[in-house]
């Protein structure tokens, strides 16, 4: 369904005036420009007050989420390195006993290694993780792209600088 016209658009939304848009008409606004026309997209950019700085803000809190998730995965990874070599320094305290069995010591040899494959799989786990935030990310900053927000910000805001003329 395209919407061609302004009026079109106000009755997809259920709203009488673009002056008086809360966040959520804003958010049902912003997923509908794709099927608006351009020239309606862009006209209507320019003039739904604080729009421009919404859209901006969508992608701001999308990139602030990202960094605050990778900080506490690195704060966890931190945490989980510094409880292994605590165990890890106990092990080689044991082992380092004179009067320690060889299955005893076998057994702790054990523990150590596998305190190094625990290791390495929470560290496989987190960059994956990682890896899946970034694109959950980078997702939501496409679609903010894709559903117009970015581009047709820039694009009024340019069309809007075009329209002033040289400046002095």
């Amino acid at each position: 369904m395209t919407l061609d016209s302004e009026d079109a658009v106000k009755k997809a939304l259920g709203i009488n005036s673009f002056r008086e848009m809360s966040k959520e008409k804003m958010l049902a606004f912003a997923a509908s420009m794709p099927d608006m026309a351009n020239e309606v997209r862009l006209k209507l950019i320019e003039q739904i007050p604080g729009f421009q700085k919404f859209a901006l803000d969508a992608i701001n809190a999308a990139e602030r989420t990202f960094k605050e998730t990778t900080s506490n995965e690195d704060k966890r990874g931190e945490r989980l390195h510094e409880s292994m070599g605590d165990i890890r320094e106990s092990i080689k305290a044991q082992l380092a006993n004179p009067n320690i069995s060889e299955e005893h010591a076998r057994f702790l040899n054990d523990k150590l290694t596998e305190t190094g494959t625990t290791e390495a799989e929470s560290q496989k786990d987190s960059r994956a993780h990682d890896a899946k935030q970034a694109d959950e990310t980078r997702k939501a900053i496409v679609t903010l792209v894709g559903i117009g927000l970015v581009s047709a910000v820039i694009l009024a805001g340019g069309k809007v600088m075009l329209g002033r003329g040289p400046q002095a």
